[in-house]
């Protein structure tokens, strides 16, 4: 399981881990993978210390995601450009083209997330080095063009510009299936919420645990944008009809970050945010990284040998 990206990044294998939680990205980076740390629930002072300690510090989680605010996300740059980072990556657009090019003054990578073909080929037209296509089964902010689709759209739009397969990916067929369609690797998120490294809590992880590929819904309760998570009473209540309805970004999470942070202290399941794939049917038990890396890779192995035996035949 070898493409481009590995000796770009120096890993081997081309598997992404997309993650809030540091320990996850340490585990998966020592397994072979590259961890990506999500930053924009720290502040500038926390994410120095998710980046400078070898473990996580003692401490509630901030509430809200505080990063949307260009002034903090701008401190978030010059913290990570302040450490040896290999990678950094946008979610909602392109970064700023000052960024990306003082990233490509560092000698680092620089990639960004895309929804649709459009949206990759702006990415590459401001200078991003490499696209994570995500389809409609993703968690999180995700669009409405499922990874079978929307994959081939933007290796097709972007080549020779590298691209990353997400959503719905969660085992080693995917993986083949998602090189098969020209991405050179994989950006995975979902899968590591269980994994026994994550810092998700009791009740958000016994949710995850029990869901099925249909428990998810694509909501703007969190944030203000569609983005998909466990469908609950909280969910409910907020496409209700007869209610107001969800600000706009960042207004929703500006007026909801003290409710969720009640319901995450209060341990209800059927109230706290719990942002997952479709992909969340096959997380149904706690395993290390380790274990779960072990398995991606040695299903991949399988698929790529049958399917060539397959074609021999």
């Amino acid at each position: 399981m070898r493409t481009a990206l590995c000796d770009v990044f120096g890993i081997e294998y081309p598997i992404f881990a997309f993650t809030h939680c540091r320990d996850v990205v340490a585990a998966v980076s020592k397994a072979g993978g590259l961890g990506v740390l999500g930053a924009v629930g720290f502040s500038p002072e926390q994410l120095e210390i998710e980046l400078d300690l070898p473990a996580l510090a003692e401490g509630e989680h901030p509430g809200g995601v505080i990063g949307w605010a260009e002034d903090v996300a701008r401190h978030h740059v010059d913290i990570a450009f302040a450490h040896p980072i290999a990678l950094i990556a946008n979610a909602l657009g392109s970064p700023p083209v000052d960024v990306i090019e003082r990233a490509h003054a560092q000698g680092i990578k620089v990639a960004a997330l895309a929804g649709k073909a459009q949206h990759a080929q702006r990415h590459v037209n401001n200078g991003v080095d490499i696209i994570v296509a995500q389809g409609y089964e993703a968690g999180g902010h995700t669009g409405e063009v499922a990874t079978m689709v929307l994959v081939p759209e933007v290796v097709d739009a972007v080549s020779p510009v590298p691209v990353l397969a997400a959503g719905g990916i969660g085992s080693g067929r995917q993986i083949a299936a998602a090189l098969a369609l020209g991405a050179e690797g994989v950006w995975l998120g979902s899968l590591w919420l269980t994994t026994a490294e994550s810092n998700s809590g009791p009740a958000v992880l016994a949710a995850y645990l029990e869901a099925t590929s249909s428990d998810t819904v694509r909501s703007k309760c969190f944030t203000g944008k569609p983005a998909r998570m466990l469908r609950n009473a909280w969910t409910d209540a907020w496409a209700d009809p007869a209610g107001p309805g969800p600000l706009g970004m960042p207004l929703q999470n500006i007026l909801t970050a003290e409710a969720n942070a009640r319901i995450a202290r209060s341990g209800r399941k059927d109230l706290a945010f719990a942002p997952v794939g479709q992909i969340v049917g096959r997380m149904n038990q706690v395993r290390p990284v380790r274990d779960v890396m072990y398995q991606l890779v040695e299903e991949y192995i399988e698929t790529v040998e049958r399917l060539d035996a397959g074609v021999k035949s």
